[in-house]
């Protein structure tokens, strides 16, 4: 199975069955961003370095202005697509294999954990995983230590609050907080 074919599946929403060909496919590819991750992390990297090995981890172009401070930690790497002028910060993770879209003008604060896979509750089926996309809009800031849960969708210009866990859609133009995260305030 090619990579296209892969994120195709993938990004369909069905269910990943456990030992299937698309779960192979996966835990291959994990092996390859742990070893360019591995990579990131372990020296120091100029701007441009971090560039060209973040085109590398996610098989896409990635803007010169693109920034990221290592520490970071992906499971796929491959379905991973970032806009212009992103900044990531030190300690982010992301679970991409369900699709992570950052777009331009977005501020990740430290230890962000972004997730887009979740198992089959069915106890049989719990070895199972169900992919569902994250989609960050242009202009977001997203403070520390926050998780944002699988299919959010955060809006144009929004704030997640420092320590946030973010389990519906964002609108535009909003501040959220909390446990489970509520909007807090328009701007």
């Amino acid at each position: 199975m090619d990579i296209q074919s892969f994120l195709n599946y993938m990004n369909s929403g069905h269910t990943v069955k456990a030992n299937s060909e698309i779960h192979q496919v996966m835990c291959l590819l994990s092996q390859e961003a742990i070893k360019i991750t591995m990579e990131i992390n372990t020296a120091y990297h100029t701007p441009e370095k971090i560039i060209s090995l973040m085109k590398e981890l996610t098989g896409k172009d990635i803007d010169d202005s693109f920034r990221l401070f290592p520490p970071f930690y992906t499971d796929c790497g491959k379905n991973i697509t970032i806009g212009k002028h992103v900044f990531i910060n030190a300690g982010c993770k992301f679970q991409d294999q369900g699709g992570i879209t950052i777009g331009d003008d977005v501020l990740i604060g430290h230890n962000t954990l972004i997730a887009t896979l979740n198992h089959a509750l069915i106890p049989d089926d719990r070895e199972d995983l169900i992919p569902s996309p994250v989609k960050i809009g242009d202009k977001v800031w997203i403070g520390s230590n926050s998780t944002i849960l699988p299919g959010v969708t955060i809006g144009y210009g929004a704030v997640v609050a420092a320590g946030s866990v973010v389990t519906k859609n964002v609108p535009d133009n909003t501040i959220v907080a909390g446990v489970p995260a509520k909007i807090i305030k328009h701007i």
